[in-house]
């Protein structure tokens, strides 16, 4: 089962013939992921916490307990609560004795988000953040220097109305402090743009 870009388990890097997932059988492993990714964020309900990035790891504790492990997007997340909640919630009707685990380390980025989730962000109307690995090699330098000098991201913010970069940024805080609010020139329509992170 592919677990989306930055999706990482423990059981990738393991030596041939050792268990995965801390000594848990497969289909186990694979019924949890099953529950776990019809979860979606509480603040954009068409993306699942996989996709965002949020949902990181399923694993056995020191104890046999299964731990799902959740990374907040930024540090006071109002969301966190209801999405530990949530997971807690569906391991429980899983049958599943496990608890939800908070990890701040590595801090999650929206380089983590998978394609899906950029493509539904947009579906959403509101403008995806620009990728690390965006191909543009100048517009990557760019933003690198702005990011080492405190500025503002350079980077063009297009419309997910109709496309346009045309853009202006209305305000740094859109409707949650993860995004910023833009309207475009050309279609006039104000959106919001998910700030990278």
């Amino acid at each position: 089962m592919s677990h989306g870009a930055g999706q990482m388990t423990r059981a990738d890097h393991l030596p041939a013939g050792a268990l995965p997932h801390g000594g848990m059988p497969q289909p186990e492993f694979d019924r949890i992921w099953q529950a776990l990714d019809e979860l979606t964020d509480p603040e954009i309900p068409v993306i699942t916490l996989r996709e965002m990035g949020i949902l990181r790891d399923v694993r056995l504790g020191t104890d046999g307990a299964v731990e799902a492990v959740i990374t907040p997007t930024y540090s006071g997340c109002p969301a966190m609560e209801q999405i530990a909640d949530d997971v807690a919630a569906a391991l429980e009707r899983e049958g599943v004795h496990g608890r939800v685990v908070t990890q701040l380390a590595p801090a999650w980025t929206t380089d983590w988000m998978t394609d899906a989730a950029r493509e539904k962000l947009r579906a959403y109307g509101i403008s995806p953040p620009h990728c690390a690995s965006a191909s543009a090699e100048g517009s990557v330098i760019q933003f690198s220097a702005a990011r080492a000098s405190g500025k503002s991201q350079p980077l063009d913010v297009s419309c997910p109305q109709c496309g346009s970069i045309n853009t202006t940024e209305i305000s740094h805080f859109g409707s949650t402090a993860c995004k910023a609010l833009y309207r475009c020139l050309d279609c006039m329509e104000p959106f919001d743009h998910f700030k990278r992170i």
